[in-house]
């Protein structure tokens, strides 16, 4: 299975972005194998809507699972319906959490874990 990482930077260096949907990039990595491919999150610059346009681009990218530090409602019903797992509520340097993820260290989001807009603020 494949996973989606929100993510502030383009490699396994970078950090889980707290954002799910403006962070710059996702990665999507298969964790067997550490193979991963960078998708650059074309909706982070939306005016609204970012959290449901990010979700279809992880959904698009054959993610089963997505890997975030915070998520909407919106983006979290999206994904849920699709039967996309969400790890939510998560930080810190992308190869170490999805080492985590392996190991089943992360906890499956039950709900959103912000409310609507967050990503918006500064």
């Amino acid at each position: 299975m494949k996973v989606a990482i929100s993510a502030t930077g383009n490699d396994l260096n970078a950090f889980v972005d707290p954002r799910f949907g403006r962070c710059p990039f996702f990665i999507l990595i298969d964790p067997e194998n550490m193979e991963y491919e960078v998708i650059r999150n074309e909706a982070s610059q939306s005016m609204g809507g970012a959290g449901i346009k990010a979700a279809q681009t992880v959904i698009k990218s054959g993610a089963g699972a997505v890997i975030t530090g915070n998520m909407g409602p919106n983006a979290f019903a999206v994904l849920k319906a699709e039967g996309v797992k969400i790890y939510a509520g998560v930080s810190g340097k992308i190869k170490d959490v999805i080492q985590q993820f392996k190991e089943g260290k992360l906890k499956e989001s039950e709900s959103a874990s912000v409310e609507r807009h967050f990503g918006m603020r500064k």
